[in-house]
């Protein structure tokens, strides 16, 4: 214990005087120096020249410069003794280069936009390195990892954790070879230790899970399934040739002594990112062609106009205050083609939804739907496996409880009139909500808690309606009798889809239900519970329910009225979302997954609901700049601004991106579109080169529509109208291909 304390207080000493070493070399070189200050930079000089600049808060660049922009190769010293050597386009830290901190770390590698992307290596000042591939400052893909305290891991990383096949060899010869996920052993995979003993089988969350067997170096073995819970524990003793008396050896003892000498290193974390330290030039976004339309790479002219008002270069330092103007919310990122300012937003000024308070018509309904979700979550029930039997699959495996206003054995005294609640497979939705990962106390928590649900009309022409959970993140949806059988029947296909394929995108389901009021009402309501894919901090600016067909495929409000609630439709689609190469990879192989399952399930008329957060902040606009819908806005409405917290959790340190997956808080660009005048059914319209950085959400939605013989009819009289091909009810292996087809085109990869 003493040796470590001893190591740490020698890394502190060490950072502190390498910081004030770097900080004291700093300010000798800016007093040595006598070059032109940056605002003296004449104006209309395009070509390529060499500076040397001392920068309004003292930072200091020499390198190649181009049109009040470093441009080329350049060396870019910050006061805090931070230092970037490398390539640089329009002004952005962009291609291959050297990122110094004052502790001694260093980064070397390739850079997108200030961001650590793609090949590099990281080298801490404790000895951390990192080798291998990086995507918006976060380690993914294929890497090589060495801890300060001589751990070695190689293999596959995702959003900043070890997550795919790797090998973790830790210092005292212990080695796991096998499956990852969010940084600890999760599938597959066979830990040896230094003493010949190995367990080769199946992981959860860094622990033995499910079938395995645990080997000794003379041959014997145990083998059974794993569980740390004592009473899961099963399994059987196998004698080796040379050994014939059976040990008095308890399995627990790998839990208990084994694995705590198998802690997986935390690493050395980056103090400040260089995507933090991305200065903001007076140039960026301006130019010296400014009021002139600007030529795009593609050869089209740019007709938005840019803001005047920009502030004097900065950067971010460490110590720099929060609430300094000049500090992480001036900053305005500028893409390497060509970056349009922000469109202005009506911005709603309350959420969602109507409150369910006491008098509201569907206030009973709501006490019944939070007593019964208490009962049936709260319900004690067998361990859960997630090989269920066909028997819990049947529609008829149901349970219906009564419950009377003055309680009963089984139920509480409540305030409500009589009814009866009915819990469809009980026990396949409530292996469901395990396999998501849904802590039953928070689930009752949010569901029935002391705050009230949110009533939400529907913005479809179903007729169903929303309650959304205080807390955002359920979803509880009514639906018809035909939607409950259409769910009963798909249920084992779905289960074993998203069993399969943890990122599909298609809905979560945790619950289905129903109520039954007694007595002269008889009313019967079924509904469902889901996930909300739009559940974030983030300010959601713009949503899209996209399906491919363009009958009816437009909304609905006036101009006016259109604010970041609405949900927009295929042809109010202005933009082309550009997502990084492994990330569209998957995307095109996930919804290919997604969309045999509903064609399977004869399943059509489902949506993509794509949701995103502008992560610039934008200086003021100049009149006349493209809004979101194709027209001006007004002067007076607010702009969106990233929050100190949404900053927070885009730039941190890569250990903390756990939360982006596919289709939740993913980091893309989405370029802007055009449509031609004269083709107003246009479903995808034409680039114009001005792209945005956004945080992405996505995923499919309203899958329980079966093409019975409503739809059948429906197809059949609107053909007649209208074009077949552009009507939403078609066959569903029609509907599959038109679906993946269209998304495929507004989905691509970002070169």
């Amino acid at each position: 214990m003493s040796k470590k304390l001893g190591f740490r207080k020698a890394l502190e000493t060490k950072v502190k005087k390498s910081q004030v070493a770097a900080k004291k070399k700093a300010i000798s070189i800016f007093t040595a120096m006598s070059v032109a200050h940056v605002d003296e930079e004449e104006a209309g000089s395009c070509e390529v020249r060499h500076v040397e600049k001392v920068l309004p808060r003292g930072d200091f660049y020499i390198g190649e410069w181009c049109d009040g922009l470093p441009h080329g190769n350049g060396k870019y010293l910050w006061t805090d003794g931070c230092m970037y050597v490398g390539g640089w386009f329009k002004g952005k830290i962009m291609g291959k280069g050297k990122f110094c901190w004052p502790s001694g770390a260093t980064y070397e590698g390739e850079f997108k936009s200030g961001f650590m992307d793609g090949q590099g290596t990281f080298t801490g000042f404790s000895g951390d390195s990192y080798k291998g591939s990086w995507v918006m400052n976060l380690k993914h893909g294929q890497g090589i990892k060495n801890y300060f305290n001589g751990d070695y891991y190689e293999g596959e990383w995702r959003t900043g954790f070890q997550e795919g096949e790797g090998r973790y060899q830790w210092t005292n010869g212990i080695h796991y070879d096998g499956q990852w996920k969010n940084g600890l052993m999760n599938g597959n995979g066979r830990m040896e230790w230094s003493d010949g003993n190995s367990y080769e089988g199946c992981w959860e969350d860094g622990f033995p899970k499910g079938n395995g067997t645990f080997r000794w170096p003379d041959g014997s073995s145990y083998v059974g399934v794993w569980s740390k819970d004592v009473k899961e524990m099963n399994g059987t003793y196998n004698h080796s040739d040379s050994s014939t008396e059976k040990p008095d050896w308890d399995p627990q003892v790998v839990f208990l002594e084994y694995l705590k000498e198998c802690k997986i290193c935390p690493g050395e974390k980056m103090s400040i990112l260089p995507s933090k330290k991305m200065p903001h030039w007076p140039g960026m976004g301006k130019g010296n062609d400014q009021g002139r339309p600007r030529r795009l790479s593609d050869g089209k002219l740019n007709c938005h106009s840019f803001s005047s008002d920009m502030h004097d270069v900065s950067a971010i330092s460490e110590g720099d205050s929060k609430d300094d103007d000049d500090g992480i919310e001036s900053l305005c990122l500028e893409d390497s083609t060509s970056r349009g300012s922000l469109p202005h937003f009506k911005t709603p000024t309350k959420r969602q939804g109507q409150t369910i308070s006491k008098g509201h018509k569907n206030y009973e309904l709501m006490l019944n739907l939070q007593l019964g979700i208490r009962h049936s979550v709260g319900r004690p029930g067998p361990v859960i496996s997630l090989d269920l039997k066909s028997s819990a699959f049947d529609p008829k495996e149901k349970v219906w409880t009564k419950f009377p206003p003055e309680g009963s054995k089984h139920t509480p005294p409540h305030q409500s009139s009589d009814f009866r609640w009915k819990d469809y497979c009980p026990l396949v939705f409530r292996t469901l909500r395990k396999l998501f990962n849904v802590d039953a106390a928070d689930y009752m928590i949010s569901i029935c808690g002391d705050d009230a649900l949110r009533e939400l009309s529907s913005p479809g022409k179903s007729g169903s309606f929303f309650y959304l959970t205080n807390d955002d993140k359920y979803m509880i949806k009514t639906i018809k009798k035909a939607e409950v059988k259409v769910l009963l029947r798909m249920l084992p296909a779905y289960y074993n889809h998203v069993r399969s394929f943890e990122n599909t995108l298609v809905t979560k389901f945790y619950g289905l239900h129903s109520v039954k009021l007694t007595g002269t009402a008889q009313k019967k309501v079924r509904f469902v519970i889901m996930g909300n894919l739009l559940c974030t901090h983030y300010t959601i600016h713009r949503r899209f329910d996209l399906k491919g067909s363009s009958h009816g495929r437009t909304t609905s409000k006036p101009e006016s009225e259109i604010d970041p609630s609405t949900t927009l439709k295929d042809l109010d689609l202005n933009y082309l979302f550009r997502l990084e190469k492994t990330w569209f990879e998957e995307f095109c192989r996930q919804v290919d997954r997604d969309c045999d399952l509903l064609e399977q399930e004869r399943i059509m008329d489902y949506s993509l609901l794509v949701g995103f957060h502008f992560r610039e902040v934008p200086t003021p606009l100049a009149s006349g700049a493209v809004t979101p819908t194709g027209n001006a806005d007004h002067e007076n409405k607010e702009v969106p601004r990233l929050s100190q917290t949404g900053q927070d959790q885009l730039d941190c340190e890569p250990s903390g991106g756990s939360s982006i997956r596919l289709g939740i808080s993913m980091p893309a660009r989405i370029e802007k579109t055009v449509r031609k005048p004269e083709c107003e059914t246009q479903l995808i319209g034409e680039p114009t080169g001005v792209f945005y950085d956004v945080i992405l959400f996505f995923g499919i939605i309203d899958i329980l529509q079966d093409y019975d013989i409503t739809k059948k009819l429906e197809h059949a009289y609107k053909s007649m109208q209208y074009d077949p091909t552009s009507i939403s009810a078609v066959d569903p292996k029609q509907y599959s291909k038109r679906f993946r087809d269209f998304i495929f085109k507004i989905f691509v990869e970002d070169t």
